[in-house]
């Protein structure tokens, strides 16, 4: 469309609970070590929301820091699009109640749930939103309590996972910065291999479903990785094509933080220097739809992503899906 505005992220926030799990606490509570763990996954310690501290309280505090780090007030938002796997209930939308907290009394909600890589699949709706014109301030929100939903008997994934809330405010830019271009995928023939049994219409919640543990995640973790790296790959090749740019125009590569395996496998595949990767996740674990948010703020802030610089954010995710974004910061 001629004339049409580029769409820029305004400001970002995130919000860590304070509670913080180190691998030597979990030597405690399963057959594991703080070597193995760190070994497998890079993770040495993960944040968990407090008790009756749900996803929507962590989601408030980190809109307050991207509103405040954007210059732009609650009622300036005309929508919010959160992304979870952990809502606070089925519905209402867990958008509506971070909405109904903070005062935002303009913003039409919806939630959205692609995982892990809910970051990039939010960020491009609230793009085509303000691109469209209709919409001047969208905010997009990662919360994720993923302790929740974490099988604290299975050595194999609670070592994994943190809590944690990451949020932005998209508006149109006034330059030629801004969100260049986004890439999405899925395909559902491969949801079983990361997925949450009950708790749905297949199987609602009964005796036998929490009997037998159904309401806790359950992956396959040799498959996910393959999965994943191929994905990313294939997503951030995408998005260097489309826009006739090679991995050497990129300065900074934002990947979803779940495991740093996966990370310098990435890394590897598309032939970026490690130390153009921004990693997180040593202290923050695996926090699903919430963890591109955080590790973008976390950039932003730390002056790791500089203004000027050409990013790729690049997730993976449940479903399964994926997706890269590349961004003129």
């Amino acid at each position: 469309m001629a004339g049409r505005k580029k769409c820029v992220i305004m400001g970002t926030g995130s919000y860590l609970p304070e509670k913080v799990l180190t691998n030597f606490d979990l030597e405690k509570m399963v057959d594991t070590s703080d070597e193995w763990i760190v070994a497998r996954s890079g993770i040495r310690e993960r944040r968990l929301a407090a008790d009756g501290q749900i996803t929507s309280d962590l989601g408030v505090p980190a809109v307050r820091v991207a509103l405040e780090d954007a210059g732009v007030a609650a009622e300036e938002i005309d929508m919010l699009i959160m992304t979870t796997i952990t809502p606070d209930m089925i519905f209402p939308s867990t958008s509506c109640v971070v909405q109904s907290k903070l005062g935002l009394p303009n913003a039409a909600c919806c939630d959205l749930n692609a995982a892990c890589t809910g970051c990039i699949y939010s960020i491009e709706m609230g793009r085509h939103l303000i691109e469209g014109g209709n919409y001047k301030r969208v905010l997009v929100v990662g919360a994720e309590k993923l302790s929740a939903i974490t099988d604290w008997e299975d050595r194999a994934t609670c070592v994994l996972f943190g809590d944690g809330a990451g949020a932005m405010v998209l508006g149109p830019a006034d330059d030629d910065k801004g969100i260049v271009d986004i890439y999405l995928g899925a395909n559902g023939e491969w949801g079983d291999l990361l997925f949450m049994p009950a708790g749905g219409t297949l199987n609602p919640a009964s005796h036998e479903t929490v009997d037998g543990r159904m309401h806790y995640m359950k992956m396959l973790g040799r498959e996910v990785f393959k999965h994943a790296v191929i994905e990313m790959a294939r997503s951030v090749e995408i998005v260097l094509e489309r826009n006739g740019l090679t991995i050497d125009d990129i300065d900074c590569l934002i990947p979803h933080q779940a495991n740093i395996r996966i990370i310098k496998a990435l890394a590897k595949k598309i032939r970026i220097p490690v130390e153009k990767v921004f990693v997180n996740l040593e202290t923050r674990g695996n926090m699903s739809a919430a963890a591109l948010f955080v590790a973008l703020d976390e950039a932003n802030k730390s002056g790791f992503v500089k203004k000027g610089d050409r990013v790729i954010l690049v997730g993976f995710g449940a479903g399964l899906t994926w997706g890269a974004g590349l961004i003129d910061w």
